[in-house]
């Protein structure tokens, strides 16, 4: 582990569970989460998932910034993880989940926090922190940007549309996620059977499902992807911000993280070699990138 975090860091303690609800088109749905420390902390920090992805990937980075004193909150957008699936798909995008979030923030009662997200994650969390009254003090962007290139995300919509609705087995299940999350880089035998454990539910019948709502896909049928351009919401945003880029990134150009570095917040830019879109943040060094710019809460 990280030598210079306090021994609770590495605890193994399971996180705790919560629940709040979010709101569409006259439906309640929940929105589930893990918190994460001490929740008398003045200090939380909400990490955000990636759109196929939900709250537990940041366990080893929610564990580090627990033994700086943080609380840790981590969320499953909705259609993700524990959270409820919306009654209509068209609603699976960025308005929903950054309406969801600013629910979430709320039921937190908190005044202030930091954010983490990851590809949509750090969308959702670019968007909050360029409103007005923004509660969020800082801002860490793993692998994303204000513009995003039809062709990256034509290949991610290809990926969830051709994903299997069921795995015979677990093993198959790690497996076929190796293979869709090859660009995540470098991980242990151990981290995969972790990620695993959270990405799939049993069925009857000893059949094994992703844990997403396969509907969340019907925003990149072929005809709806073009390119993305968010430079507003990034020029409003005013608090300082970490922007990660995974070496080989399709998705963050490295002409757009450069522009992300000269114009809005101007973003301390770090590049993480040997993975591309997006670094998984489970090894010590990818952690340390993270924490050591954050420092420790108070």
């Amino acid at each position: 582990m990280l030598a210079d975090l306090a021994p609770e860091a590495e605890s193994e303690a399971e996180p705790r569970a919560g629940r709040t609800l979010g709101y569409a088109q006259g439906r309640f749905h929940d929105l589930a989460y893990v918190e994460w420390g001490d929740p008398a902390s003045p200090h939380t920090v909400l990490c955000l998932h990636g759109l196929s992805r939900q709250g537990r990937d940041f366990d080893p980075l929610a564990r580090a910034l627990v033994g700086l004193g943080y609380r840790v909150i981590c969320p499953d957008i909705v259609g993700r993880g524990k959270s409820g699936w919306l009654a209509d798909p068209e609603l699976y995008g960025l308005p929903q989940y950054v309406s969801d979030m600013a629910a979430l923030i709320a039921h937190l009662g908190v005044d202030r926090l930091d954010w983490v997200g990851t590809s949509l994650g750090g969308l959702v969390g670019m968007v909050l922190a360029g409103a007005q009254n923004t509660p969020i003090r800082r801002l860490v962007m793993n692998d994303i940007g204000p513009f995003l290139p039809w062709a990256a995300l034509r290949g991610i919509g290809n990926r969830l549309r051709e994903a299997p609705r069921l795995h015979h087995s677990l093993a198959t299940a790690e497996a076929r996620l190796r293979s869709a999350l090859r660009d995540f880089g470098t991980l242990t035998d151990a981290q995969w059977r972790a990620m695993t454990r959270h990405s799939f539910y049993p069925e009857p019948g000893g059949t094994w499902r992703p844990h997403y709502d396969p509907a969340i896909a019907v925003a990149f049928r072929p005809g709806r992807v073009y390119n993305v351009t968010l430079w507003r919401d990034w020029d409003a945003v005013h608090c300082p911000v970490l922007l990660l880029r995974g070496e080989t990134s399709d998705l963050l150009l490295p002409q757009t993280a450069a522009e992300m570095t000269r114009r809005g917040p101007r973003a301390t830019l770090v590049e993480i070699p040997g993975c591309g879109h997006a670094p998984a943040l489970f090894d010590d060094d990818q952690i340390r990138i993270v924490t050591d710019w954050m420092g420790r809460a108070g």
